[in-house]
């Protein structure tokens, strides 16, 4: 796993036009003024290994880690952000944008950064999924502050 083709991967949807142009085949979902990218995903064939899927999950975590410190030294401090606040927020009736809405049912947390120099949020989560779903490593670049 090569951070740097991440990071450029980041940097290329903080930098483009309205997140929600941005193409390619690792974009999971987009509507306006936002992507949700799988920046790394692995293969689903975990049927009966928990220990491989618990090997790749600290895997995914770890690279996820490592970026975020790239992206420390870059825009400063992450914004660690659990999901669970947010989602019962959701359960209440609350109104909540997108694509904090959608986001907060892929994923348990998210580090959050407002890069300089730009109008845009971006967050890093694992989607862990199920027993026999693939994991990704996301990237969430919206144009809406979190709620």
């Amino acid at each position: 796993m090569d951070s740097a083709k991440y990071v450029a991967r980041i940097d290329s949807l903080c930098t483009g036009g309205p997140a929600a142009e941005h193409g390619g085949s690792d974009v999971l979902m987009a509507g306006p003024g936002y992507s949700i990218v799988s920046l790394e995903m692995s293969p689903a064939s975990w049927t009966g290994d928990r220990e491989g899927r618990v090997r790749t999950l600290e895997d995914f975590y770890a690279l996820k880690d490592h970026i975020a410190a790239l992206l420390d030294i870059r825009w400063g401090a992450r914004r660690p952000w659990w999901m669970g606040t947010l989602v019962v927020r959701i359960d209440r009736g609350e109104p909540i944008p997108e694509p904090w809405t959608t986001i907060s049912t892929l994923v348990d947390e998210l580090d959050l950064w407002q890069p300089a120099g730009t109008d845009r949020w971006l967050a890093l989560g694992v989607l862990e999924g199920e027993m026999d779903d693939e994991v990704h490593l996301l990237a969430l670049i919206t144009e809406t502050d979190p709620p």
